[in-house]
This record gives C-alpha cells, sequence and structure tokens, in this order.
C-alpha cells in the first residue's frame, strides 16, 4: 500500500494561502515564501517529488497547478506534467492538464482505492476543504508542514474551515534548513 503524503508551506502565524476574495495578495505563499527557497529548500521537495507516483489535488489546487505548469518546460516541468494526478472536485468533470482525471463521487473511497494500488507515494499539495474526507477517514499517512519564519498578519489559516473533529498527530521528524524553514513531519497517533 502506498503512502499519502500532504505538503503544505504555513507561515508562523498559520497562514497558507490568501483569502477568496483577496484580503491581501502578500498572503500568498509565492509572495512570503520565496525568498527562503535556496537548495536545501530545492532538495526537500525533490526528494519529495521523486517519492511520488502520482499526485492529489483539490480543485483549486489543481486548477492553478494545471496553469502554472502545463505550458512550462524543463525537467521539473516534466515530472509535473508526466505524472498522474487525481484533482478532487465536485464542480467540475474534466481538466486540461495532461495525465490528469477529476476524481467525482466519493472522495474518501477513491482516493482509499488509489492508495491500494502498486506504486510510489501520492503527494498531496496544499491544505483546504479536500482535508475534511481525508482526515475524517484517515486517509493521510503523513503531514509535511513547511513552516517558514515569517509572520503575515492576514490570510486563510491551516486547516481553517475544515470542520473535522479533534485530530491527534505524532512528531515524527524536523528537517531545519540554513534559511530557517523547519519541515515538521506528523503521522496519525
Amino acid at each position: 500500500m502506498r503512502k499519502l503524503i500532504e505538503s503544505t508551506f504555513v507561515s508562523l502565524d498559520g497562514v497558507i494561502s490568501d483569502t477568496d476574495p483577496s484580503t491581501a495578495s502578500r498572503a500568498e505563499p509565492q509572495h512570503w515564501g520565496q525568498p527562503y527557497w535556496d537548495e536545501d529548500h530545492n532538495n526537500y521537495a525533490g526528494k519529495l517529488l521523486g517519492s511520488a507516483g502520482a499526485f492529489l489535488l483539490g480543485r483549486v489546487t489543481g486548477e492553478a497547478f494545471a496553469e502554472a505548469w502545463s505550458t512550462r518546460e524543463g525537467p521539473e516541468a516534466e515530472v509535473f506534467n508526466n505524472t498522474p494526478k487525481y484533482i478532487a472536485s465536485r464542480t467540475i468533470t474534466e481538466i486540461d492538464w495532461n495525465e490528469a482525471t477529476v476524481l467525482q463521487g466519493d472522495v474518501a473511497e477513491a482516493v482509499a482505492e488509489l492508495k491500494e494500488q502498486p506504486g510510489k507515494d501520492i503527494l498531496k499539495w496544499g491544505t483546504g476543504e479536500l482535508d475534511r474526507a481525508l482526515v475524517e477517514h484517515g486517509l493521510i499517512d503523513e503531514f509535511h508542514f513547511w513552516y517558514f519564519p515569517v509572520v503575515v498578519g492576514a490570510g486563510r489559516h491551516l486547516f481553517e474551515g475544515a470542520g473535522f473533529d479533534t485530530t491527534h498527530l505524532k512528531l515524527a521528524d524536523i528537517e531545519r534548513f540554513d534559511s530557517g524553514i523547519a519541515v515538521h513531519v506528523y503521522v496519525p497517533k
């Protein structure tokens, strides 16, 4: 059985992204995170990418990634564009991105079936509505929270509006980068 790994950038005040409608574009991780993206960051991200045989994304992240990656070229773009991607959505039935499939119906059941398939791990980016079903059904095997040494002051917070019950996790590892990023790896308790 392969693992489902969630990877999320988090500011010290818990911000993971901008809100919709926008309250402050500074809350977008590409604005506050980029000054810290260095060789350590790239190596760790590459390690996660290398462990993945498929990607799982919510609709919002899936549409953003499709727009960002589908027109890029190079080795990293090849990984994003040629790896099977599963987009969970209640509102779209297809997405224009190579190797992408929209999951419809019972997402927890679909993800459980994906985890049973042979192959490398499934990597999920971001934290949002999809997490409600994944956490409630115990489908996430590892959380990789990338804590950045920045206070954003506005934006959507980690698990904001997820609506699941108290969930206890166990700290499995911490990776520290010279830039000040600390990746906390948590597993179900």
